[in-house]
């Protein structure tokens, strides 16, 4: 588990990746830090087909940096530099890529690792979650079986697609402060199965915020609201 040296330019923040070798397999990932250092660190997860430096993860992260909280981010299984195959945009379509490369399981231990090594190097710190879509299938089992998040931002996935029975028995489990998002008119996820996810989830602080539009349609205030709102549990939970 090394820092690279492909160290990044961001506005107000240095950045630096890593590669981690986990059970075996290498796992990719970046960390920015505000410039003078951050008290608190936000773990955000990545969409389908696309990759831990994809440009709304940057603004995800560049939100976070301005209100001084650090982010890492990893690229998930079959994704990224960690790509076996094409991969489409419908959930279904990335079955075999989400099997094939230990699903669940592997998610689990992956993001934990990265956790572990920016802890180790940094130090510990507050920590939440930020994941959409295929984030979600990736941070709620995460947030649901690591103590050391206090806060997440989940939506856009419902009770179907690759890890589905993962999601169903993990959601009961998630007790931290949750905002989920969801697009009314989502043509990959079904509204009925994000609001049955949802209201499975067993955290008594969580809140549904629902807009019109398909999958990727998430207006931007809440997106920037998104961040608002770790910003105001993170660290105080």
């Amino acid at each position: 588990m090394t820092w690279t040296g492909n160290d990044g330019i961001m506005a107000g923040a240095t950045e630096r990746e890593f590669v981690l070798t986990v059970d075996g397999h290498q796992v990719p990932g970046v960390y920015w830090e505000p410039e003078g250092g951050a008290d608190r660190l936000v773990m955000v997860g990545h969409g389908g087909t696309a990759h831990k430096k994809a440009e709304y993860i940057l603004t995800i992260v560049s939100l976070l940096i301005g209100k001084g909280i650090a982010a890492v981010a990893i690229d998930g299984i079959g994704h990224g530099d960690r790509k076996t195959r094409e991969i489409g945009a419908q959930p279904n379509d990335f079955v075999d890529v989400w099997n094939e490369n230990g699903g669940t399981a592997t998610v689990l231990v992956d993001w934990k690792a990265a956790l572990d090594f920016i802890e180790s190097e940094v130090g510990a710190r507050p920590t939440g979650w930020w994941g959409l879509s295929m984030g979600t299938m990736m941070g709620l089992p995460v947030c649901a079986n690591e103590p050391r998040i206090s806060v997440a931002l989940l939506g856009l996935m419902g009770t179907q697609g690759p890890n589905a029975k993962d999601l169903i028995a993990n959601a009961p489990k998630l007790s931290c402060p949750v905002r989920f998002l969801v697009q009314w008119d989502d043509e990959i996820v079904p509204r009925d199965t994000a609001l049955s996810l949802f209201d499975l989830l067993g955290s008594t602080s969580k809140t549904l915020i629902a807009n019109p539009g398909r999958h990727q349609d998430v207006p931007t205030p809440d997106f920037e609201g998104s961040v608002d709102y770790l910003d105001r549990y993170l660290g105080k939970v």
